[in-house]
């Protein structure tokens, strides 16, 4: 069977009211363990970047780590983590974004990318935009080229590709609800 994106979309699980009343999560974990399905989202993926020289996948924890290895793997590239504070052992830094209800931060570590090579963000999720935000400021800081930014699925409702806007042109979204 090829896929298509209809066929990626009817295999992502909808569950109300998770985590939180009022909220419909989109579960990806169903589309994920298909095979075919998997190998058809990575291929999407990559294919949007094709031509372009990327040196990193910069995955996001926790989901862009699942969607950002198989990726690097595919375009030839290393992979890097963006974690949460204090789980990336040397020396990092770090970038704060508001949340609904206060901030977060992620982390990279200062040695991760050098100035001039080219980095892909990619994380399963766009929805405000605070965490992509975060992250490409992050590569920014460390001098690297910020390539673009890949995403699974996009809430556009919540516009968060207007605040990406300002940091690359070049914002991907598989799937919108």
């Amino acid at each position: 069977m090829t896929q298509t994106l209809t066929d990626v979309k009817s295999k992502i699980r909808e569950i109300a009211d998770y985590p939180a009343k009022g909220i419909l999560f989109r579960d990806i974990t169903t589309a994920l363990k298909e095979p075919e399905t998997l190998r058809y989202i990575i291929d999407y993926l990559c294919e949007q970047f094709e031509g372009k020289k990327i040196d990193y996948i910069a995955g996001i924890e926790s989901r862009g780590f699942i969607i950002g290895m198989p990726m690097a793997y595919k375009m030839n590239a290393g992979f890097v983590p963006v974690r949460k504070p204090n789980k990336l052992p040397a020396p990092t830094y770090s970038q704060s974004y508001e949340l609904e209800y206060g901030t977060d931060t992620i982390e990279v570590h200062k040695d991760a990318f050098k100035e001039g090579d080219n980095v892909l963000i990619v994380d399963d999720l766009l929805a405000t935009g605070g965490t992509a935000e975060a992250a490409c400021k992050l590569v920014k800081q460390t001098g690297a080229n910020l390539v673009g930014i890949a995403f699974l699925i996009e809430l556009t409702e919540l516009k968060g590709r207007d605040k990406l806007n300002l940091q690359t042109d070049n914002i991907v979204s598989m799937l919108k609800y």
